[in-house]
């Protein structure tokens, strides 16, 4: 029988924690400076190649085993690496991913969006938070256990290259290669915590299609002096199949898809909700039943983009034609595939006046819904009381999507799935001035570190 670490004093872990702070910063800001947005549209190649190396780099300089770049179906990269644990140990997948989501309007950032900037308390950058300071996180984790006897378990690092884009590069590998992601437990840590300092886990996560529609009535614009009142206009046609998506109070509405779930767990009060989206003075929120009900357990429809001509440099023109992108979140016990094909038959049916209609979808992924009664998370539930002095760990769900989550629960229906990370309101992920908590990032990069120690013994 293999002799049992010991189990090493949290408050010495906890100051190594603190001390490696300074090198998470440092880290962080280097890893902020790629613009790894998986859209060559948008971004050359190489940011998100220069990203994935960076990554590849730094797991190799811990000593990990077996450090891969992973060509993915999408012609993204995925960065993989083992370490090693004691004979006999678990294994733990730790996830992040390195790419993110753009910068938006440049201009409306207080600091440049690839540059990690400091700024009252908190550290500015795109990616901060979603998803490479989760990165970051795992780093500081492992890295303190080193200092106290070593790292308890066996870890298995993944950190993807096309999450934000939905294109589904890593789950098509796993699927293709089961073995990789094999494991007893697996922490994404690509969730946040309900509110800042609140320690919160992940159970659910809605799932996503998303969907591009194209109408078209003409051959070619039109004046719309001549022709306006009779011929078809294209983008008024389109205007009408959106706003069929959605009832008077807001809700999301499509012909079969059931609107009415409920969410029994933590409540989301309505003022934190409207300080949190900063929805302005007077203006209402949409849907019915509680917040917690429309973000955790409803169906929420979003129109990404319009293809039109901009207001600056507009013409008198009837369109010929017009396009949208449109996202559905999908909540748990709703399947994409079937959500994807209803949102479509929807659309179909709603564009007026006989014009003509295609639909194409272009992303998807599956709703997921944790086993919270698993011992992982008893060991999560334990760190967390000691990382977060005072506080016990919550569970809560999320209006976002991890697609990769479905697919890990389906190869691995014995392993336990855990969803945390730093994206905490005040972070404000895919939004501009995106932000990290220095202190979120210690605390949660100790959390996982004991957590890995309750693991271990827990299984011992």
């Amino acid at each position: 029988m293999d002799t049992p670490r010991p189990h090493p004093d949290s408050a010495a872990l906890a100051a190594t924690v603190t001390a490696l702070q300074s090198r998470a910063r440092t880290e962080l800001a280097e890893l902020v400076a790629f613009r790894s947005v998986a859209d060559e549209a948008q971004f050359p190649k190489s940011e998100c190649e220069g990203a994935a190396n960076w990554v590849a780099d730094a797991l190799r300089a811990e000593g990990f085993q077996d450090v891969a770049l992973l060509d993915t179906p999408d012609g993204t990269q995925s960065v993989y690496g083992f370490l090693p644990g004691p004979a006999g140990a678990p294994t733990v997948v730790l996830y992040a991913h390195y790419d993110v989501q753009p910068p938006l309007d440049e201009d409306a950032w207080l600091s440049p969006p690839f540059e990690l900037t400091e700024r009252d308390g908190r550290w500015y950058g795109r990616g901060a938070a979603d998803c490479k300071g989760g990165f970051i996180m795992h780093l500081t984790a492992l890295r303190a256990l080193k200092e106290h006897g070593g790292v308890p378990v066996g870890v298995k690092v993944i950190v993807e290259g096309s999450e934000e884009q939905g294109t589904g590069g890593l789950e098509r590998y796993a699927e293709a290669h089961p073995e990789l992601l094999a494991a007893d437990a697996i922490v994404i840590g690509d969730a946040g915590n309900f509110r800042l300092g609140l320690p919160t886990v992940t159970a659910t996560l809605r799932g996503m299609t998303l969907v591009r529609v194209q109408v078209d009535t003409l051959d070619g614009n039109l004046h719309s002096g001549m022709f306006g009142g009779a011929a078809p206009d294209a983008l008024a046609a389109l205007i009408r199949a959106l706003d069929s998506l959605r009832a008077p109070d807001g809700s999301t509405v499509i012909n079969g898809l059931e609107p009415e779930g409920t969410w029994e767990g933590l409540q989301y009060p309505e003022e934190d909700f409207r300080a949190d989206a900063k929805v302005l003075d007077g203006v209402g929120l949409i849907g019915s039943g509680t917040v917690a009900d429309r973000l955790w357990a409803r169906p929420a429809v979003t129109v990404l983009g319009i293809d039109c001509p901009p207001v600056v440099g507009a013409t008198p023109s009837v369109h010929a034609g017009a396009r949208a992108l449109i996202s559905l979140r999908v909540p748990p016990g709703v399947d994409a595939a079937e959500a994807t094909k209803l949102l479509r038959a929807h659309l179909e049916a709603a564009v007026p006046w006989n014009a003509r209609v295609t639909t194409e979808q272009v992303g998807q992924g599956q709703p997921f819904l944790a086993d919270t009664s698993s011992p992982a998370y008893a060991s999560m539930a334990e760190a967390m009381g000691v990382a977060y002095p005072g506080e016990e760990m919550q569970t809560a769900g999320m209006g976002g999507s991890i697609p990769l989550c479905n697919t890990l629960a389906a190869l691995y229906p014995g392993t336990e799935i855990l969803l945390i990370g730093l994206s905490e309101p005040e972070a404000q992920i895919h939004a501009v001035n995106e932000s990290v908590s220095p202190e979120e990032l210690e605390r949660l990069s100790l959390a996982e570190a004991l957590f890995l120690v309750n693991y271990a013994q827990s299984r011992s």
